[in-house]
């Protein structure tokens, strides 16, 4: 903690961008060492997926569906509402929860339209998903894309 604290006091007290200040204090910026653990992280996931692919089965009862699929919209009121409410007051936070939200409208769409092939729901499934869900996920990224003023 004591290590912390003249760092915390050079944050306050220097003007300037903050990586040159990291590069003052003798610190440098994780950028590359993240982006090479999210890199890996991600590559390591493409042979797993090969085998999901060749061991799930093709069908399986879910206990809890319902709560998962309640929560999920739940986040999606959370997340539209959230967004809705930062822009009206032109909150710069509003970018980060906007790309969260178009992430899990696209979720939704993907699970709804998926889960329901072959059934009678599938025709719903679609439309919202190129209805609703797929164009509010692209507002949402129009959102996160701009720079806050």
């Amino acid at each position: 903690m004591a290590l912390a604290a003249p760092q915390a006091r050079a944050w306050r007290t220097r003007r300037g961008p903050r990586t040159a200040l990291f590069l003052r204090v003798g610190r440098t910026p994780r950028t590359p060492r993240t982006a090479t653990v999210l890199t890996g992280a991600g590559l390591v996931l493409l042979p797993w997926v090969v085998v999901l692919a060749k061991t799930m089965p093709q069908t399986s009862e879910v206990s809890n569906w319902s709560t998962a699929w309640i929560g999920l919209d739940l986040m999606l009121a959370a997340g539209l509402t959230g967004t809705g409410a930062l822009l009206r007051r032109h909150d710069p936070r509003a970018s980060p929860v906007a790309a969260a939200t178009a992430a899990l409208l696209v979720m939704d769409a993907w699970f709804d339209v998926t889960t329901s092939a072959g059934t009678g729901g599938q025709g719903t499934a679609l439309l919202l998903a190129a209805g609703a869900e797929l164009p509010l996920a692209v507002a949402c990224a129009a959102v996160a894309v701009r720079r806050p003023r």
